[in-house]
Parts: C-alpha cells; structure tokens; sequence
C-alpha cells in the first residue's frame, strides 16, 4: 500500500526540516573544494564537467563541511544524478587508505540496476587504485568468489589446512556492488567474505527493498557491522590505541575518527529513492545515526524538471491502434512502453511485431526473460539497434538508457510512485523528455488526481493527424489474426516441452526402481 494512502502516519522530526536541494546551483569540477585531482580527470574522460546540485548537495555533507558526520536520507527525482552523488564522496574517502579489504557496499533490488550502478563505480574508483566487484546472480557463484577473494600465493612446501585457509583469504575488492539474495549468499557460504571492516552502506531505491524481507539481509548485515565494536578498523590484526602509537601508525593501518570513545569509524549509511518513504517503522530498520534529510522542494513526489506530459483519450479497443499511431508520430525516437505486468507486455510486444512494415524495431523487456536475454536486449536499445522497448515495471527504476526521448504508459500507472518511476526514464540529466499516458474515459478523473500529488496539473491531450488511426484498422485486423497463430504457437511448444519434461521424469524414475 502507498503511503499516501495511510492517514495519520507520523512524520519523523529530522524530515520536517529538510535540506532543499533545489537551492543548490551546478558546480563545475574545477571549482569543487577537496576534489582530489585524479577522480576530477576520470569524471571529464566520462564527459561529467560539473555536478548536479543533488551531487553538489551531498558532496558538501559528505567531503565538505558536514564530512559524514550524519547518515544521509536522499530524495530526489529520477534522473538528477544521484549514483554519482554517493559514489564520488565514498571513492574519494576509501582513496586515503591503501588497506584492501571490503569498506563499501551498495545494495540495490535488480541486477540490471546493479550493473549500472558497478559501471558507475568501475568509471572512476581505478583511477585512486580501487577495485569494484559486483554480486548479482549473473555468473555462477564459484566465478563471482574468484573476483571478490584473494586468495594466497602458494607457496612450496607449505599446505593450508580449511581453519587457517580462512584467515589468510582476503578480499579482492574495495567496493562492493550486490543485490540482497547475492549478498546473503556470499555471508551465508564464502570463505574469507566478511563484512568486518565496513565503513560505508549504500540502500539504493530504498522504499522498494524495504517492502521486501530478502532473507532478512538488512538486519544481517548490520549485525555483522555491530558484532566488532569490539575490534579496530585493521585487516587481519587486533591492535590497542596505545600500541598504535603515532598518527602516522594510525593512518598506515586504516584505524581512523573514533566514534564514541571506539578506535574504529562508525557505519555510515546512505539511503536513496525518487520516492522515498516517510514511514517511521520503515525508516527505524536502518538505524540511522542522526540523519539529514535531502530533498528536491516542497514537495515528496517531484517530476524532472524538463518533462512534458500528455493523455490520449480512447476505448479500450482501440488502444493499440492509438499507440501505433502515437509512435509512427513519434517518428522512430528511442521509446518505452510500459504495462501493468509481464502477461501484458510479452502480449503487447507480440502484438506490435504482427503489425506489417513498422519503420522500428520493437522488442519486450520483462521478467519473463532470462537475465542474458535482458542484458543483450538492453545493449541493442541502448546501441540504437532497438528504437522501441515494451517493457513491465521491471524497468522503471533507477534504469538510464541515453536517448530515450518518450515514455508511454499503455496502461495507466495505479500510483503516483509507479508514473514517477516511469516517467524518469526520459528528461534525465537536465534534457528534455515526454510522457504519453493512455486513458479510457472514466479513467481521466483519477489519473488527474493522481497527477496532482506531484503537484503537476499541467497535462494536455496530445493532438493525434485526424486520419492516422481510422487508417490503420485493415492492418489491425491482419495483426490480431497472426496474434492468435503466435499464442496457438506458443501454448503448443509449451505443451510439447512439459510433455517431454513429464517422459524424461517417467523414464528416470523407471530406471531408478
């Protein structure tokens, strides 16, 4: 359920003065305080030249003034930059050290968010000497430990039984990227995995993974990151402050800013969304220290700035002719089309591919597909080679795809979220953007209402050629028609595939008697 739709939810004091980060300006790279040299030339390789005032806000209470001293709650619209508003500071930060071992984690609910998130990271942490490792599920488990442990040189005449093997391994990674079941994989079953010297928490699209239990990896994690209060911020060594000795001692070993009469910095944690929660019983599972509240205006939900929204008006019927007709009119520019779910949109994509000669090539995106299918689906749309991509909310958040020009709701969005979500899939990084959202007659007055909680009343009809879906029914009839023969033909090699499955089991279990 929404939040807006719980009356009477307390808000929690540190929201009711929050941080406006609409008051901050653009700030070109030369002119940000502390940018360490090296990070300033990998951000102009990736073309980034200055910040967005989301980045510029979180640099000033990370790197700045404020200096992590405060956990921080992040809402701003889709599209503003906020991957590079976390990883910029904590880079720079782990960049002090040279200790190697696991300091950073960022958790996000999708492995297609995550490989965005870890290509982000791999952009600029080589440049201070940091690896990134990625934990998702996409390769075998045997192949992602490889990349995330260490293992020690053998050396001759020496064996290593399993108890002292597990000392030595080490962690191959400074940063670490990782879905929740990934993640509880490797603290479940890695050797040499440990979440001993964490010093920074990354819960990207907060509000969604907090719906979500994900065998319960938030409280593990940060039981793990409790059970060493005991202990220093030192790889493989327990040291006393009083045996450390210098400064200098301090800094060579990664000891750094006790926290609470402790010798070892405390977790620090950022929390992030478009749409983030205002739910205390939510909020309070993150145990934040402290924190400051970063948002983008008045108001909860924000669209981007440079996005134009429109409504077509049509009987259920006739919705797919409406949306051909929009994107013949549309002329070819880089679109996703979302659904309500992943039935609809594998039928909708089938759909659209039985119409004869579109001048674009339409593919589905959906959690029907296998991740390699996703991932080589997603490179042709990003490479152009895909111009339209029928997609389920799957899609929708934190995704960024250069070029998307248009965003189209062929179903519209049940909340205020899930439009929000959609729509910051084009206008992103300060371009321009549109969103068409097809309605049915009564569903008019309640996507007003909806529109309204984002403080946007600004969405006209979008004014289709008279002539352009009276002209496409002759094609729609032919496409319903090769419509059918596609599901009769799929629900046949569903049959013979659950046939063969069903006799290959009889023969086993045969054998086995």
């Amino acid at each position: 359920m929404e939040d807006s739709k719980k009356k009477n939810v307390p808000v929690l004091p540190w929201m009711r003065c929050p941080v406006d980060v609409s008051l901050f300006e653009e700030c070109p790279l030369k002119l940000l305080p502390f940018l360490d040299p090296r990070l300033e030339e990998a951000l102009q390789k990736i073309d980034v030249s200055s910040l967005f005032p989301v980045q510029v806000a979180v640099w000033q209470e990370t790197i700045g003034p404020g200096a992590f001293e405060r956990d921080l709650c992040i809402n701003s619209p889709t599209g503003s930059g906020k991957t590079l508003a976390y990883a910029l500071p904590i880079v720079q930060m782990l960049s002090v050290n040279a200790v190697k071992c696991l300091r950073a984690l960022v958790v996000l609910p999708t492995r297609d968010l995550a490989l965005q998130v870890k290509d982000v990271f791999a952009s600029i942490a080589p440049a201070v000497g940091l690896r990134v490792g990625l934990a998702v599920g996409q390769s075998s488990i045997a192949d992602e430990i490889s990349e995330l442990i260490k293992r020690p040189k053998h050396e001759m005449g020496i064996s290593y039984d399993l108890e002292d093997l597990q000392v030595k391994l080490q962690s191959s990674v400074d940063i670490l990227v990782a879905t929740p079941g990934r993640l509880m994989d490797h603290i479940n079953n890695t050797k040499g995995f440990t979440l001993e010297h964490l010093r920074y928490l990354v819960v990207d699209e907060t509000d969604r993974i907090l719906r979500q239990a994900y065998q319960s990896w938030l409280p593990t994690v940060l039981q793990l990151t409790r059970s060493n209060d005991e202990g220093f911020f030192v790889p493989e060594r327990t040291l006393s402050l009083s045996k450390l000795g210098s400064l200098h001692t301090i800094r060579r070993y990664g000891v750094e800013r006790g926290f609470k009469g402790k010798s070892h910095p405390r977790l620090v944690k950022m929390i992030l969304s478009a749409t983030l929660t205002q739910d205390p019983s939510k909020l309070s599972q993150l145990d934040l220290h402290h924190p400051l509240f970063l948002t983008t205006g008045a108001t909860r939900y924000k669209l981007p700035e440079k996005l134009q929204s429109y409504k077509l008006i049509c009987e259920s019927k006739l919705k797919p002719l409406h949306l051909v007709a929009l994107l013949q009119d549309l002329g070819g520019e880089k679109c996703i089309i979302f659904t309500s779910s992943v039935e609809s949109t594998h039928r909708l994509s089938t759909l659209l591919n039985c119409f004869a000669e579109l001048p674009f090539k339409i593919s589905e995106y959906s959690g029907l597909q296998r991740q390699s299918v996703r991932s080589k689906t997603l490179k042709a749309f990003r490479s152009g080679e895909i111009q339209v991509l029928v997609a389920s909310d799957a899609m929708t958040r934190g995704m960024d795809v250069e070029g998307v020009r248009n965003v189209i709701n062929y179903d519209m969005p049940p909340y205020i979220k899930t439009y929000i979500h959609r729509a910051g899939r084009t206008a992103r990084a300060g371009q321009s953007g549109r969103c068409f959202t097809l309605l049915r007659k009564h569903e008019v007055k309640r996507f007003k209402k909806l529109l309204q909680k984002a403080d946007n009343n600004t969405c006209s009809i979008y004014p289709l050629p008279p002539d352009s879906v009276k002209c496409l029914h002759p094609i729609y009839s032919s496409a319903l028609e090769k419509l059918k023969e596609c599901v009769q033909s799929e629900v046949s090699r569903r049959h013979s595939i659950s046939f063969k499955l069903m006799r290959a089991k009889g023969k086993k279990s045969s054998i086995n008697e």
